[in-house]
C-alpha cells in the first residue's frame, strides 16, 4: 500500500473512532440511532469483503453467502442463549464454524464453475433457513420464533451508550479483518489466488494447488461473513429463519458489484450502500409521493431498482472504479 494510500486510511479510522464522541456536541446528528445504522453499515461491509475475497479475487461465483451469514449468526446466538458464551467469543467460534462449512462446501463446488457454482450456492441460501426451522432443532435454534438475545453490555465501566460501544466494537473487527484480507492479499497466497481468477489453466501449469487454494479461499469467505452475521446477531439482539431469505444473498451481491469488484475500498462502499437504500428507499419513495407531490406510487424496491441501474450504468466498475477513474481524469487535468 502506497505511504498516501496509508494516510487516508488512517485519518478515516481516526474520523471513525471521533464520531461517537461528538454525540454531546450534535445528539441530533450523531444520535444513538445513526450510530446503529453506521453498526450495520460496518457489518455489511464485512460480508460484502467475504463475498469479495471469493468472487472479486478468487473468480468463484456466489449467491449463497446468507446462508453463512446464518450460520454465524446462529452460532453466536445459540452459545450466547444456551452456554452464556460472552458475546466477543462468539466471534471466532463463529469464524471457525463458518470455515468448515465453507470448506466442506468448497470440496464438491470444485467440479463446478460459472452459473452451475452459481446456482448449488443458490441452493444453499434457499436451504438454510428452512434447516433452521426442522423441528428437530427448533429446541437449538427457536424454530420459526427465532432466538431473543441481550444487547452487549458496556464492559469496565466505560462512559458509553450501548449503541456507542457497539459501534466500537464492530468497527474494530472490521479494521482487524480488512487488515488481515489486505495482508493476504499482498502475499504469496493472496496473488496465487487472483492468478487462479485471471488465467486458471496458467496457473495450473505453474504448479498452484488450485483445487486448495478454492477450497481454502471459498473457507476463509464463508468466516468472514459468518463474523458479520455472529456481530448481527449480537447488535440486533434477535435471530430468526426468515431474516436470512434469499435476498440476502441478492443484496451482498449488489453492495458487491455497486461498490466495486475487486476492491477492498469498493467492500465498505458496497456495504453503505446496500444499508442505505434498504433504509431509506421507502422514506424516499414517501417524499416523493407526500412532499413534493408527483403522481408516482413507487414501491422500495423500484426505488432500490432505479439507484442501481444508474449507478451502475454510469459507473460500470462500480463506485470504487468510478471514484478512482474521476481522480486520475482530474490528476490528469491539473498534469
Amino acid at each position: 500500500m502506497a505511504a498516501s494510500s496509508k494516510k487516508w486510511v488512517l485519518g478515516v479510522i481516526v474520523l471513525a473512532v471521533l464520531v461517537p464522541l461528538l454525540q454531546p456536541v450534535f445528539p441530533d446528528v450523531v444520535s444513538n440511532y445513526r450510530l446503529f445504522l453506521i453498526s450495520t453499515m460496518i457489518i455489511a461491509a464485512i460480508a460484502v469483503l467475504g463475498l469479495n475475497l471469493l468472487t472479486g479475487f478468487n473468480g468463484q461465483f456466489s449467491l449463497g453467502h446468507g446462508a453463512f451469514y446464518a450460520v454465524g449468526a446462529y452460532t453466536a446466538a445459540i452459545l450466547m442463549d444456551k452456554l452464556n458464551v460472552p458475546y466477543w467469543a462468539t466471534i471466532p467460534a463463529a469464524a471457525i464454524v463458518c470455515f468448515i462449512v465453507g470448506y466442506l462446501f468448497g470440496l464438491p463446488a470444485l467440479k463446478l464453475e460459472g452459473h452451475y457454482l452459481a446456482l448449488a450456492t443458490f441452493a444453499l441460501a434457499l436451504a438454510v433457513p428452512q434447516i433452521l426451522k426442522y423441528k428437530w432443532l427448533e429446541g437449538l435454534t427457536g424454530g420459526v420464533q427465532g432466538i431473543v438475545l441481550m444487547k452487549p453490555e458496556v464492559p469496565f465501566g466505560l462512559p458509553l451508550s450501548e449503541d456507542q460501544w457497539l459501534y466500537y466494537f464492530c468497527l474494530l473487527v472490521m479494521i482487524v479483518l480488512f487488515w488481515g484480507a489486505a495482508n493476504m492479499l499482498n502475499s504469496r497466497s493472496g496473488r496465487a489466488m487472483m492468478a487462479i481468477r485471471d488465467q486458471y489453466m496458467a496457473a495450473d501449469t505453474m504448479g498452484i494447488d488450485t483445487a486448495l487454494y478454492k477450497t481454502v479461499t471459498f473457507g476463509i469467505s464463508a468466516a468472514y461473513t459468518g463474523i458479520a452475521g455472529a456481530l448481527s446477531a449480537c447488535a440486533i439482539a434477535f435471530v430468526a429463519p426468515d431474516s436470512f431469505g434469499i435476498f440476502l444473498s441478492i443484496k451482498f451481491l449488489i453492495g458487491l458489484v455497486v461498490g466495486g469488484i475487486g476492491s477492498l475500498f469498493g467492500s465498505v462502499l458496497g456495504g453503505i450502500f446496500y444499508v442505505l437504500v434498504d433504509n431509506s428507499a421507502q422514506s424516499l419513495t414517501q417524499f416523493i409521493r407526500n412532499d413534493l407531490g408527483l403522481p408516482f406510487d413507487l414501491s422500495a424496491y423500484t426505488v432500490f431498482g432505479v439507484l442501481l441501474i444508474a449507478i451502475i450504468y454510469l459507473m460500470p466498475m462500480g463506485i470504487a472504479g468510478g471514484l478512482y477513474m474521476a481522480y486520475r481524469k482530474l490528476r490528469g487535468a491539473r498534469a
